[in-house]
């Protein structure tokens, strides 16, 4: 039987970017989830947050925590990360054209300069 972990950290990522898109401070963050300011610090220490603050913040933040969950053994798609990413960048609302096809340049570039190669 596999075991299947939690990313904690890429968690708290993903909400310091969410918070950051919205210029928001953890404060707030608490405020608007519900969630304690506690469980934000120790999200931020690496700990996992309890079922009721995940469900919180995936809301808050509209994630998915299946996007967290690795299953020891498993393989992630590598081409579905730059995927997703470049999706989400095409359908923000925030961006106009030029600044969407600026912002998936980069991350492009960025992703591909930067991926392990099939030797590492």
């Amino acid at each position: 039987m596999s075991k299947t972990e939690f990313n904690n950290m890429g968690f708290y990522q993903a909400l310091d970017s969410e918070r950051t898109s919205r210029s928001l401070n953890w404060k707030e963050v608490s405020e608007f989830s519900g969630v304690s300011a506690s469980t934000l610090t120790r999200l931020a220490q690496g700990k996992r947050p309890d079922v009721d603050s995940l469900a919180a913040l995936v809301s808050w933040a509209g994630l998915s925590a299946d996007d967290y969950l690795k299953a020891e053994g498993s393989l992630a798609s590598a081409s579905g990360s730059l995927t997703k990413i470049t999706s989400y960048l095409r359908n923000d609302p925030n961006l106009n054209k030029n600044g969407r096809d600026a912002m998936i340049s980069m991350v492009t570039a960025a992703y591909m300069g930067l991926k392990n190669s099939p030797e590492e």
